[in-house]
C-alpha cells in the first residue's frame, strides 16, 4: 500500500502559497469579491430613505451621489448596479442615467490607481505560468490598442460582470488608462441604463398621481422587455469575446509553431 509522498504539496498549501504569491492584491481580490454584495444589499434597504434625502437637496444631492458613488465603487465598497439603481429612484432617468455614468467613471479611475500599484508585477508573473491565463492576457493586450478597446468594452457589456474584480484584474495586466476607462464607458452604459431606467419607473409607480394616469402592467412589461434586451447584448458580448481569445490563441500557438520550425530549420 503506498503512502502520499511528504513533500508533495496539498490543496491546502497550493492556495495559500497562491494567495501569498499574490500578495496585497489577494486583500483587493477578497474585498472585490465579498464586499460590493454585502455593500448592495444594504443600500437597497435604504434606497427610499437616501433617494429622498438626495432629491431634497438638488443640485448638491447629485454632486454628493456621483462623489459617493465614484468612491465606494472605487473602493469596492458598493456594487455599480445598486448605486445606478439608487441614481434612477432619486432623480429618474434623463438625471439619474448620465449622473451614473459619471459616478462608476471616477470609480473606475479611483480602482485603476488603487489597484496597478498594489497589484505590481505579481500578476503578471503567476499569468506567465499558466498557458491559459497567458493566452487571455495576450488576446487582452497583446495587439492592437482597438482590439485591446474592444475587448475590455466586451468585458464590461454582461450584466454579471463584477465591476470591481474586473477592474482588479484589467489594471494588472496593465491595460493602458484611457482604453481602460473609454471601455468601462463604453461597455456599462447598456446595463447601467436599464438599472437606473427599471428604478425610475418602479419610483413613478410608487406615487399616487403617476399609478391612477398608466397602469402597472405598462411599466411591468417595459421593465422585462429592457432586461430581456440587456440579457441578449451580455450573450452577444460574451460570445464575441470568447471568439477574439480563441483567435488570439490560435495565431500564439501558430506563432510558436513558426519560431519552432525556424529554430529546428
Amino acid at each position: 500500500m503506498s503512502t502520499p509522498s511528504p513533500s508533495a504539496p496539498s490543496q491546502g498549501d497550493s492556495i495559500f502559497s497562491f494567495i501569498k504569491r499574490l500578495g496585497p492584491a489577494s486583500v483587493l481580490a477578497a474585498g472585490a469579491a465579498f464586499l460590493p454584495p454585502l455593500g448592495g444589499f444594504l443600500l437597497l434597504a435604504k434606497i427610499n430613505t437616501v433617494g429622498e434625502w438626495l432629491r431634497s437637496h438638488e443640485h448638491e444631492g447629485i454632486a454628493m451621489y456621483i462623489t459617493g458613488f465614484a468612491i465606494l465603487a472605487g473602493l469596492a465598497i458598493l456594487p455599480t448596479y445598486a448605486s445606478a439603481i439608487l441614481g434612477g429612484w432619486a432623480f429618474g432617468f434623463a438625471i439619474g442615467f448620465p449622473a451614473a455614468l459619471c459616478g462608476f467613471l471616477g470609480g473606475a479611475l479611483i480602482a485603476y490607481a488603487v489597484c496597478r500599484p498594489t497589484a505590481g508585477d505579481r500578476v503578471e508573473k503567476i499569468i506567465a505560468e499558466k498557458p491559459k491565463w497567458k493566452t487571455v492576457r495576450d488576446a487582452l493586450v497583446g495587439g492592437s490598442a482597438l482590439k485591446t478597446l474592444g475587448i475590455v468594452t466586451l468585458l464590461r457589456v454582461p450584466p454579471n460582470s463584477p465591476f470591481a474584480l474586473t477592474n482588479l484584474v484589467l489594471s494588472s495586466v496593465k491595460v493602458p488608462l484611457w482604453i481602460f476607462l473609454i471601455g468601462t464607458l463604453v461597455g456599462m452604459a447598456p446595463r447601467t441604463a436599464v438599472a437606473v431606467f427599471i428604478a425610475s419607473k418602479l419610483q413613478n409607480q410608487l406615487a399616487s398621481e403617476v399609478a391612477e394616469q398608466r397602469p402597472w402592467w405598462i411599466i411591468a412589461a417595459g421593465i422585462v422587455l429592457s432586461l430581456v434586451v440587456l440579457g441578449v447584448v451580455g450573450l452577444i458580448a460574451q460570445k464575441a469575446l470568447a471568439k477574439m481569445t480563441e483567435q488570439a490563441g490560435s495565431s500564439g500557438n501558430s506563432a510558436a509553431a513558426g519560431a519552432g520550425s525556424g529554430a529546428g530549420g
